[in-house]
């Protein structure tokens, strides 16, 4: 199960933290509908196994969905049991990296510094999440970019409808969006139709048209 290809045409990957498995079940149809292809429940949530149970079930083949904030060995084994199709963590471990690719799974650590990047990718990270992205700012992205244009990377922190395509034009691969993706009054109202409007609206400024 290789998504690389999936998440270097779709350009973007849902983050979902903090909410309840109510809350998710309207999250999860409205980023669906709205175009999604790859979404994450972060561990910390509460209830994140149930969470990406019921994505895998509900979703399966239209979406992929996949665990985030996998701290260690014992989280990546029970997000994979859950169902988690990929995984995705603010920090480079090695030993999660090992177990994501013995199941045949899909890893994409966090990493800041030239060193962790390189370190995650050459373990086998086929992408690696460049955080905390909102600190470092583009400047640094594009800085990063210069001599490590091989790596594909995913940034997470402060990316909006408004500078999404800046991301992108400073050498982001893929970006991760949260909160600015799911407006929190069409999450209180359960108005799926209008999380779904959102995410088509980032979906298209992540559309990259052949050249």
């Amino acid at each position: 199960m290789k998504l690389l290809n999936e998440l270097l045409s779709s350009r973007l990957v849902a983050i979902v933290r903090g909410i309840t498995r109510d809350e998710a079940r309207v999250a999860g149809a409205g980023l669906a509908a709205g175009g999604v292809k790859l979404m994450e429940v972060t561990m910390n949530t509460e209830g994140a196994l149930d969470i990406i149970h019921d994505w895998r079930s509900l979703y399966n083949g239209q979406a992929r969905i996949g665990a985030g904030t996998v701290l260690n060995v014992k989280m990546a084994k029970e997000a994979v049991s859950a169902g988690a199709e990929f995984l995705i963590s603010p920090n480079v471990d090695l030993n999660v990296i090992r177990y994501a690719l013995e199941q045949g799974i899909d890893i994409w650590p966090g990493a800041m510094t030239p060193t962790e990047i390189v370190s995650a990718f050459y373990a086998g990270a086929e992408a690696v999440k460049l955080f905390p992205m909102a600190s470092l700012g583009l400047g640094y992205l594009r800085e990063i970019r210069a001599p490590l244009n091989h790596i594909p990377l995913i940034v997470t922190g402060g990316v909006s409808l408004q500078n999404i395509a800046e991301y992108y034009e400073a050498g982001a691969s893929a970006v991760g969006i949260g909160s600015s993706l799911l407006p929190k009054d069409a999450l209180a109202a359960g108005d799926a139709n209008r999380i779904a409007e959102s995410a088509r609206a980032f979906v298209q400024a992540a559309f990259k048209p052949n050249p």
